[in-house]
């Protein structure tokens, strides 16, 4: 048994945390929203603050938002990795640019640690069952380190390399797809509702046909349901879909299918729809005609 300490317990850090609890760990989880530790606490987790579970910990899993609050809550003045014992592993999991999963790579090696760039993919379902596919790159003692904790995360760890950034990386070409296959998704049930198509059975007949995606299929239903209860919100893809436009415009790289999902994303926000889930995108379609879905007034 593993003390595992997990940082962030939203959609995915919670479903993390319980599937590490259901393996058999220690989990000690750390969130600043009221409330959000409780359905650890329920299966027999912990609570705590992130300087106060490292010093128990041996490996921490991080799943905040972006590199900004990765950065805050690893090696900012409040930040756990200096109370980690030397030789304890940190998991990585937010989406970051590749160049702040080698700074934090830096930074952890320093101290003694262990860093794992290990961005995760696979949505709140799969991380609740332990199920996630994780993209991780790292040295093989950070592999070795953070054994544990993968092992009860994750069906699938993609290792990637002996060098943090490449999970990172793997990640931004993971949601390059992704935010363009959600917004494509968006665009088509507009076009279906333009024309006056049921949209449940342009779900069935499409899910069974050559369009469709993973991503269809996944969010296609919210619409068709009007259930916009946020299982991935809308505010994820400006920022995802804005590190792979960086990544691009460093490497001299068009990415103009990236730009027109952001360019959707960015307007769904501006609407007041950023915390919903993300098949809100249809919605940013659907105004612009003056049509109406499912649920609309």
């Amino acid at each position: 048994m593993a003390v595992i300490t997990v940082i962030g317990l939203g959609s995915m850090g919670l479903g993390m945390a319980l599937s590490l609890r259901r393996a058999g760990h220690r989990v000690i989880g750390c969130d600043l929203r009221e409330g959000a530790t409780a359905p650890l606490l329920a299966e027999g987790g912990e609570a705590g603050t992130p300087r106060e579970a490292a010093a128990q910990s041996d490996i921490v899993v991080s799943v905040v938002l972006n590199a900004a609050q990765t950065e805050a809550v690893l090696f900012g003045p409040e930040g756990c990795a200096e109370r980690l014992r030397a030789g304890a592993a940190i998991i990585s999991c937010a989406t970051v640019p590749p160049e702040a999963a080698r700074a934090m790579a830096a930074s952890a090696k320093a101290l003694g640690l262990h860093y794992l760039d290990a961005p995760i993919s696979g949505g709140a379902a799969k991380a609740a069952q332990g199920r996630l596919s994780i993209m991780a790159s790292g040295s093989e003692a950070a592999f070795a380190a953070a054994a544990p904790a993968l092992d009860a995360m994750a069906e699938t760890v993609h290792d990637l390399g002996r060098d943090a950034g490449a999970g990172s990386a793997m990640k931004a070409v993971n949601q390059l797809l992704a935010g363009v296959h959600i917004a494509a998704m968006g665009e088509a049930l507009a076009m279906a509702a333009s024309q006056g198509l049921d949209l449940g059975r342009v779900v069935e007949v499409i899910s069974a046909s050559a369009g469709t995606s993973w991503m269809f299929e996944n969010r296609a239903p919210h619409v068709v349901e009007a259930d916009y209860a946020p299982r991935s919100a809308v505010t994820i893809w400006p920022k995802d879909l804005g590190i792979v436009s960086d990544i691009a415009a460093g490497a001299g790289l068009p990415v103009p299918l990236t730009r027109a999902a952001l360019g959707q994303f960015e307007a769904a926000v501006e609407a007041g729809w950023g915390a919903d889930d993300d098949a809100a995108v249809t919605r940013v379609y659907a105004r612009a005609a003056g049509l109406s879905l499912p649920g609309d007034a």
